[in-house]
């Protein structure tokens, strides 16, 4: 199975194709999209190494290098799910084996805050998860892969994924009568005010 496409932090946009609907091309037949972000030291060289040992983990995972699972955010994760993921996974290093110390920690929590967020827009916390991948677990990676893919398969497409898509290339309905982007300028009022001023002395 070929190798899943690989790209860098931080514009998660570029981990899945461009907002297309769920015909679009680049949908791998309509199956699903999974963005996993992988910390450099640990999930994303496991990932490397199951590649190397020809461990066969599903060709729909995207894989974001992240320098530390300490970079994610909200708005990062929600930012995946809005361009059309289906779902997302944060894999990181072991607790007290983060090479900047808690950066996996702060991850755990913005991933658990992420997922309160996904059940107030009506998603399915679910579809985001957060796993500890050791660097030498080439199979454990190769398994979260699995288990996310199967996950995004039973819950079914991201009902935000086909919301942008009608959008593309339409002008922005703006009110017709809003006030003009620059004010009028008026030119010399200074020096106006400034001959009334020694008019009145």
């Amino acid at each position: 199975m070929a190798e899943p496409e690989r790209e860098s932090f931080p514009n998660a946009a570029r981990a899945f194709p461009a907002r297309e609907g769920a015909s679009g091309s680049d949908r791998l037949a309509g199956r699903p999209v999974v963005v996993a972000f992988a910390c450099t030291y640990c999930a994303y060289t496991a990932a490397d190494l199951a590649g190397a040992m020809r461990l066969s983990y599903p060709a729909e995972v995207r894989i974001v290098q992240v320098p530390c699972t300490g970079k994610i955010d909200i708005c990062l994760l929600l930012d995946a799910f809005e361009h059309g993921a289906d779902a997302v996974f944060v894999a990181g290093c072991n607790l007290g084996d983060c090479h900047f110390r808690e950066g996996n920690v702060h991850a755990k929590k913005e991933v658990a805050r992420c997922r309160r967020l996904l059940r107030e827009v009506g998603l399915e916390p679910e579809r985001l998860e957060f796993f500890h991948v050791p660097a030498s677990a080439a199979s454990l990676f190769a398994d979260c892969a699995r288990e996310m893919t199967k996950r995004a398969c039973s819950l079914g497409p991201n009902p935000l994924r086909a919301t942008p898509a009608g959008d593309l290339g339409k002008k922005l309905a703006l009110p017709e009568d809003l006030p003009p982007a620059i004010p009028p300028q008026d030119l010399g009022k200074l020096k106006t005010d400034r001959a009334n001023q020694q008019k009145g002395a």
